[in-house]
């Protein structure tokens, strides 16, 4: 029996490696969805209509506004 390993023990886990191109493009693609979702839930004041005239992103996400801290009214 070996003393490095105890019995019934999972083996660990290796790390992910990522080429620097890739880790940029993911990091990119990241940063643009972060800055949307800020956009819609802070910034947004019901301009953009998402189904209809009467249905803006700004009530879908009005009690996360202030949940989040950002005034709206």
């Amino acid at each position: 029996m070996s003393s490095l390993s105890a019995p019934g023990a999972t083996p660990a886990a290796t790390p992910l490696v990522l080429p620097a191109a890739k880790a940029a493009l993911l990091l990119a693609g990241t940063a643009v969805v972060a800055l949307a979702v800020y956009y819609f839930i802070g910034v947004d004041q019901g301009a953009y209509s998402v189904f209809g005239n009467d249905m803006h992103v700004h009530e879908f996400v009005h009690d996360a506004r202030h949940f989040l801290g950002f005034p709206c009214h």
